[in-house]
């Protein structure tokens, strides 16, 4: 029996899986952050420890005696150049167990799968490195791969560059939106009122505040994302608006990997991945509709498996070619 590891390291958190070359899964830990670019190499590679330690910890290692790890997947953040891919090479294959688990683990080089976090939620999404996933939470990525192995990559570009459709593009949107009706320079929107109250303002002009000196972030700004999407559900045609320029946007995008990747005859899925989808305006629904008249023979569909778990078919790939 083989053994592989899926690793889903991101500027949060790290999740690791143990996963047998059936695709059962074994165990699963957590750790911290393991984004070397922000952290730094040491403490990335901590946490890629522990997360693979407590994975190892948590299997019912007696079931199946002791483990050869033979191949490892990783699927991180902003890793996309060659130095990048070298450092995390580095990292893992110094990696050390400790001599207290009933594990071994030889890492060839060429079983070291190294990715973006895109490619291994396209992987957990569909099941399989083939199709595409749309990735609609505080940012924004389309990313597909076809059954010749090309890829294609449309936006990511983080919040001032791109992330349209994102929750973060949303609710800046919709903050915009309520504040040029405050000023009178634009139509009504609910979006005012829903905002003063959610964040308990006096007045609207108290958004200053706390966007700037609270020294608000992305992710901050992101979680007002639903208050736009509620809005809209509830009829506010300016929030609805908002709504059907982010799904136009994602639609785009979607519109330039299909035609990059795959043909009009072609069967596929597209795996839609973040909070944006979930809303109560539909956002999946009109998506749908959208790409059903572009491409008839695409698929929308919720993630399978996690990303984590992705990672984990790239590294049984790599080891079974």
């Amino acid at each position: 029996m083989s053994y592989v590891l899926g690793i889903d390291g991101g500027g949060t958190k790290t999740i690791c899986i143990l996963m047998d070359e059936n695709h059962v899964v074994l165990g699963r830990g957590e750790a911290g952050p393991s984004n070397y670019q922000t952290l730094g190499i040491e403490a990335a590679k901590q946490s890629l420890q522990l997360a693979i330690e407590r994975a190892v910890m948590s299997a019912n290692i007696e079931a199946v005696g002791n483990l050869n790890i033979e191949a490892i997947g990783l699927g991180l953040a902003g890793v996309g150049r060659p130095k990048d891919i070298e450092m995390v090479q580095f990292v893992v294959q110094n990696l050390q167990l400790t001599n207290t688990l009933p594990v071994t683990q030889s890492f060839l080089p060429r079983n070291i799968v190294i990715c973006s976090d895109c490619a291994i939620a396209l992987a957990g999404g569909t099941g399989y490195p083939v199709g595409i996933t749309v990735i609609a939470g505080t940012g924004s990525i389309v990313f597909g791969q076809n059954s010749q192995g090309k890829t294609k990559r449309v936006g990511g570009w983080g919040y001032i560059l791109g992330d349209e459709g994102s929750g973060y593009d949303i609710a800046i949107q919709g903050l915009q939106a309520a504040l040029k009706f405050y000023d009178g320079r634009a139509e009504f929107t609910a979006l005012a009122e829903k905002f003063q109250n959610h964040l308990g303002l006096n007045h609207l002009e108290e958004l200053v505040e706390v966007v700037y000196r609270r020294g608000w972030g992305v992710k901050e700004i992101a979680a007002l994302a639903p208050i736009v999407d509620r809005a809209a559900a509830e009829g506010d045609r300016v929030a609805d608006g908002i709504i059907n320029s982010a799904v136009t946007e994602l639609t785009s995008s979607t519109k330039i990997a299909i035609s990059a990747l795959f043909n009009q005859t072609e069967e596929f899925e597209i795996a839609i991945v973040g909070g944006v989808w979930g809303g109560e305006a539909n956002c999946r629904g009109r998506f749908e509709a959208a790409i059903s008249a572009i491409a008839p023979k695409a698929k929308v569909i919720s993630p399978r498996y996690e990303p984590a778990f992705g990672a984990g078919l790239l590294a049984l790939n790599a080891l079974n070619n």
